[in-house]
């Protein structure tokens, strides 16, 4: 395969489908629906937290130890994985958001019970509590609320 080929294929896998001249992304229509304003927020904010956690993964794997690095750098790995790929989908009104959606709320939901039960009274336990009420469960239920609601108009 050429490198003209190979740009060629990464340029229509990370741009969004067009339907009849319009871009099915940021409130376009696809496939008869329109992708409403709430629908355009939560793809973002999923793509957001996906991408926040790519320099926080770097953090991890440079400041804690090798061990640790590890587990904590793969579980932030998968749950940026699955943000991203469910939020891009919810942007493009894909219905095959629901699996990455659900994934990632699991991967949040321990994330953040593993950070409770390993946090060490004090700052830490105040840091992880933080992170939980404001991000990781938030999150989560947004999450579960894509993965399992019914698909309209189809």
């Amino acid at each position: 395969m050429t490198l003209k080929e190979t740009s060629a294929m990464a340029l229509i896998a990370f741009n969004p489908p067009v339907d009849n001249g319009r871009c099915t992304a940021n409130g376009a229509v696809r496939g008869g629906l329109r992708l409403s304003r709430a629908r355009r927020w939560q793809g973002r904010v999923l793509a957001g937290a996906g991408l926040a956690l790519l320099p926080w993964l770097g953090y991890l794997a440079g400041t804690l130890p090798p061990a640790e690095a590890t587990a904590w750098v793969a579980l932030d790995a998968l749950e940026a994985a699955a943000l991203l790929t469910a939020g891009l989908r919810v942007l493009r009104a894909d219905p095959r958001h629901r699996a990455p959606a659900g994934a990632a709320a699991v991967l949040l939901f321990a994330d953040a019970c593993i950070d409770l039960a390993t946090a060490a009274p004090g700052a830490e336990l105040a840091t992880a509590i933080a992170m939980a009420v404001a991000a990781e469960l938030p999150l989560a239920a947004l999450c579960t609320w894509l993965a399992t609601r019914p698909v309209r108009g189809r």
